[in-house]
């Protein structure tokens, strides 16, 4: 079994959280795994992709091919888009539907029908989701949550284990906190 992930959004949004959690759970899970980073101008604001590839089989390349993403996992609906070439036509783009506005010109109802047009979408309002739950730094494991069911290849016992890990340093309230957005993400993603 093989899972290839696309993660986008911008500087920032915690992308590269959501990577780490994925990466930590499939190495505990005995995957193998390849990853390859993209840092847009490495400032809030700038462009963030990762990519990974996770398999119970060697993998060759840590770079996505076009047309075989099973998920496109973003925080920002435009950045969904973006890597929309490399979506399988069968796979999920599970997005925030709360814009990044960092541009003038904004195509904002253009992003939200070429979304809506899609058949396998989850679109989440990850900033009313996370001010309600007064959790605005949990917003990327709420969508990290969302996806735990199309994920496939890790349980979401195996991501809540490595949410604990991951956030282990920085106290038990904010690994309850995680805990808690995961379960949220969870919610809406079903």
């Amino acid at each position: 079994m093989k899972k290839d992930i696309i993660l986008s959004g911008v500087g920032g949004q915690g992308i590269l959280s959501i990577a780490t959690i994925i990466g930590d759970a499939a190495v505990r899970a005995g995957l193998n795994l390849k990853q390859a980073e993209v840092h847009g101008m490495s400032q809030r604001g700038g462009e963030v992709e990762s990519g990974l590839r996770l398999s119970d089989a060697e993998i060759h390349s840590d770079m996505v091919p076009l047309g075989s993403a099973d998920i496109i996992l973003s925080m920002e609906p435009m950045e969904a888009l973006r890597y929309l070439p490399f979506l399988h036509k069968d796979g999920y783009v599970i997005t925030s539907s709360s814009p990044f506005l960092n541009i003038g010109n904004y195509p904002e109802e253009k992003v939200k029908s070429a979304l809506a047009a899609m058949e396998h979408v989850i679109t989440l309002d990850l900033d009313r989701i996370s001010q309600e739950n007064s959790m605005p730094k949990s917003a990327n494991v709420i969508l990290l949550g969302a996806a735990a069911g199309v994920i496939g290849i890790l349980t979401p016992d195996q991501l809540r284990e490595s949410i604990r890990n991951v956030f282990a340093s920085k106290g038990e309230r904010i690994v309850e906190m995680n805990l808690r957005a995961f379960e949220i993400g969870q919610e809406y993603g079903r």
